[in-house]
């Protein structure tokens, strides 16, 4: 394996891009007119109340309002209390105009504002600080037990002796690093806190307490993880600003930042220009020549598993396999790179041996296994089809990138030339019905106005003998092919 991260800095926007073996895992953009707010603390306002939903919007600022649910404003457990089945009334909890302490746990996607709660963390290299909790925890990623056990009990050796009050959890990074490296985040994050709280009087609501670091910052602290080749800058401010920072709180990664000042763009040099262009397009080849088809919706995305023109040596069955083993590997990166979140359902080419079916969840489970976000997958169901869930905190490539086409209205088709000429003769119909006049005049796009003099140009003319009045037609080089006016002459 010989994973590297490049980083693509300009004036507008930053990029960051996982690169393993050369081939594009993940990518991260920022923009600068449009920062991502997961991880920012803010002093908000409750602006409303819904008790049928148990949830309520907060103003903090931005655009569209927070909502937060009842769950998210419960206390945490303490260390061995089970969680309660039943939530109170919302209202017993907040009232209208009350400020809350809140962070952002999902972006604003789409026409929905951020999704907020008031479980307050604070992340550093190797832990994640929890105040208002005293729970001490490790990353599920970790497997080994020993190595699990080792960091707990370092950290709350650390937390008992010093008398400190919350909770931490350690990250999948401090796996292997030793201790006194992963305790020394304790009083940085302890201190980050004392100085947030000082600063919440202060603020009035709704503003903001705390901004989490820039892109190019986060990547060190989440993305960075040994073993790891080399991590690219292509800037100057950047690099020195990201060795200042791993200096303090991840030296073992200073001597692989480099500063890439070569001719050619970074992200072109590895080819990540293409993967982009490639993950906005539906269809994805394969190599074996099948390929897969990602729909997007607003309520799930569905990946389709085709064979193509693979037509394998043996016999169908062994085909098909062979087509889903590979298409599971690039179901998970591709939801890696264009980062699809939410409810997934992948329609694997039906495989009648149980044991096929196996190998391929295990093959896409164990690619899914590298992805940062949290992901569950169900067995094959009756239909064939496999379920999942993907953790969604922010907007996928393909929202963040694209919008909705001006022609289609995001439908991703357009009426056809020839239901358009016959939504004309119906419009000329009531029309004629309705006024008297001398001669009609039809402004359409080209190919509209081709149609028409042409393959239809036997029922204009008969349209013309029963209304009794003349039609002329006429090319709008602006009008798009769905897009007509009828003129009254």
């Amino acid at each position: 394996m010989s994973e590297e991260i490049l980083i693509n800095v300009s004036p507008v926007e930053t990029r960051v891009a996982l690169v393993d073996n050369g081939v594009l895992q993940e990518l991260h953009i920022e923009r600068s007119h449009s920062r991502g707010f997961v991880g920012n603390i803010y002093k908000g306002k409750v602006v409303r109340v819904l008790p049928g939903m148990q949830a309520a919007f907060v103003d903090i600022g931005l655009e569209r309002t927070g909502f937060i649910h009842v769950q998210e404003l419960l206390p945490e457990p303490t260390e061995g209390e089970p969680r309660a089945t039943e939530s109170p009334d919302i209202r017993t909890l907040v009232r209208e105009g009350q400020p809350l302490l809140v962070q952002v746990s999902k972006d604003p996607i789409g026409t929905k504002g951020a999704r907020l709660t008031c479980h307050i963390t604070l992340s550093s290299r190797y832990l994640v600080y929890m105040p208002n909790s005293s729970h001490i925890g490790v990353s599920v990623r970790i497997d080994d037990d020993g190595e699990r056990q080792r960091l707990r009990d370092a950290v709350q050796t650390q937390v008992r002796e010093q008398a400190i009050d919350g909770g931490f959890i350690v990250r999948t990074v401090a796996e292997g690093i030793d201790v006194q490296a992963v305790v020394a985040d304790i009083p940085f994050l302890q201190k980050l806190w004392q100085d947030l709280s000082g600063r919440v009087a202060a603020v009035t609501a709704p503003g903001i307490i705390y901004e989490d670091m820039p892109l190019t910052l986060r990547s060190l602290r989440d993305l960075a993880r040994l073993p790891l080749e080399k991590i690219r800058v292509d800037s100057r401010q950047s690099w020195t600003q990201m060795r200042e920072f791993a200096n303090q709180y991840c030296p073992q990664l200073v001597n692989i930042i480099e500063c890439y000042q070569g001719e050619r763009p970074l992200l072109d040099l590895y080819g990540v220009e293409d993967e982009i262009a490639r993950a906005l397009d539906p269809r994805v080849g394969l190599k074996s020549n099948g390929y897969l088809i990602i729909e997007q919706t607003e309520a799930m995305t569905t990946v389709d598993v085709n064979t193509g023109a693979f037509v394998g040596r043996r016999n169908l069955e062994e085909t098909i396999f062979k087509t889903n083993m590979e298409a599971a590997g690039a179901i998970a990166r591709q939801l890696r790179v264009r980062n699809i979140g939410g409810i997934i359902v992948l329609d694997f080419i039906d495989m009648q041996d149980p044991e096929h079916q196996r190998q391929v969840l295990r093959t896409l489970e164990k690619a899914l296994d590298r992805d940062h976000a949290k992901t569950n997958i169900t067995g094959v169901s009756e239909l064939g089809l496999v379920e999942m869930t993907r953790k969604r905190t922010r907007e996928s490539l393909g929202q963040m990138l694209c919008e909705s086409c001006s022609v289609c209205g995001g439908r991703g088709q357009v009426k056809s030339a020839e239901t358009v000429c016959y939504e004309v003769f119906r419009e000329i119909l009531r029309e004629a019905r309705a006024y008297d006049n001398d001669k009609f005049l039809v402004l359409a796009a080209s190919v509209v106005v081709d149609r028409l003099l042409d393959e239809d140009a036997a029922y204009v003319a008969d349209l013309e003998a029963f209304i009794g009045r003349t039609i002329e037609f006429q090319v709008e080089p602006l009008f798009t092919q769905e897009q007509y006016d009828i003129v009254l002459v």
